[in-house]
């Protein structure tokens, strides 16, 4: 049996924004540093990006990080990963 290499944070993060967009009938690969909004993010889909990021990472993000900075792209949410400890995120 092959073990299938665990995924990155930065992969698992792309994964979370391609099954909203997906979930809106738009799908599309998604650019590390994509600005999430200019690729059809509404609002909702910011807060339901940040609690799937929870649930996902098993953080708690701390009011003080929930920020537009912080979810901006897949790369400024993987920093806030890293920031919060999670293994292999920058």
């Amino acid at each position: 049996m092959l073990d299938r290499p665990t995924p990155s944070p930065r992969e698992r993060v792309v994964a979370l924004v391609e099954q909203i967009l997906q979930q809106n009938a738009r799908e599309q690969r998604v650019a590390v540093d994509a600005e999430l909004t200019a690729i059809g993010l509404t609002s909702i889909d910011m807060v339901n990006l940040m609690l799937a990021v929870e649930a996902e990472f098993d953080v708690m993000i701390p009011p003080v990080d929930i920020t537009p900075e912080n979810f901006r792209s897949v790369a400024t949410i993987e920093r806030l990963m890293g920031k919060l400890g999670v293994d292999g995120a920058a």
